[in-house]
């Protein structure tokens, strides 16, 4: 398989594995979504990293794939090409990209996807589409932007320069970097602090933060509002309610 879903601990890996360079091609898109899809639904995977191996994330999409496609093609196509990111932004859990060696193109779109990103020191990341007369389709003009700010994504876009991990950190476009033999560790261990956590008020922040980047302020409040009054029917609330006052902040216990 060209990505596998491995759980452990409340933790799904979801693992690219199309050596060398684990370009995105079609079946691998696909498998993608199947198993973003699968992580959502099921209950033992609590929070999720996206990991592409010791040496690199992803190099992009399949070049040699998509040569052989014309304008009725890649129309046929370009929808399911974005179904399968957005797959993975809208896993309603946490989300973590372990990130080694190259992030380019649909590589860097698939990191974008997550909620954060953490980088090893040798990591390159950029959107080299326009070097082959193209722009990101997998969502990079979008969760670029969002992310990094219009001016910074345009820099990135028109350019198609590669960043190193260092200046990804600067610009926001990565949250922390360590060294290489490190970044599966400690993306592993963000994601099982999480994974203990509650996992309805997660689910909560996250769609809260994610629609209301999409709204104006006074919907991204009523989501906020709804979500935070709904809160209080869960036995998650409860529990660290309940810890707090016998037990001090931080104890909390949830099932």
């Amino acid at each position: 398989m060209t990505v596998t879903l491995e759980v452990a601990e409340g933790v799904g890996t979801i693992r690219l594995n199309r050596p060398p360079m684990n370009a995105l091609d079609i079946a691998t898109q696909d498998r993608l979504r199947e198993l973003a899809e699968e992580a959502t639904h099921r209950d033992d995977v609590r929070a999720v990293v996206i990991y592409g191996g010791e040496k690199v994330f992803a190099a992009g999409a399949d070049i040699k794939e998509m040569r052989e496609m014309d304008h009725a093609a890649m129309v046929a196509r370009s929808r399911g090409l974005q179904d399968s990111f957005t797959a993975v932004a809208r896993i309603p859990k946490p989300v973590v990209a372990a990130v080694t060696g190259y992030a380019l193109g649909g590589g860097c779109e698939l990191a974008l996807c997550a909620d954060i990103r953490i980088a090893a020191d040798n990591a390159k990341l950029g959107q080299p589409e326009i070097l082959l007369g193209l722009i990101p389709g997998a969502g990079g003009t979008q969760r670029l932007s969002r992310l990094v700010g219009p001016s910074r994504a345009k820099d990135l876009i028109f350019t198609g320069r590669q960043v190193r991990a260092d200046e990804a950190l600067a610009i926001g476009l990565v949250d922390k970097v360590v060294p290489a033999a490190e970044v599966y560790e400690q993306a592993h261990a963000w994601a099982a602090r999480l994974a203990a956590g509650p996992a309805i008020a997660l689910r909560a922040a996250k769609e809260c933060v994610d629609a209301g980047l999409e709204a104006d302020i006074d919907t991204g409040l009523a989501i906020e509002r709804t979500w935070f009054a709904g809160l209080f029917a869960t036995e998650d609330r409860e529990t660290g309610m309940r810890s707090f006052v016998e037990e001090g902040p931080g104890k909390a216990k949830f099932r």
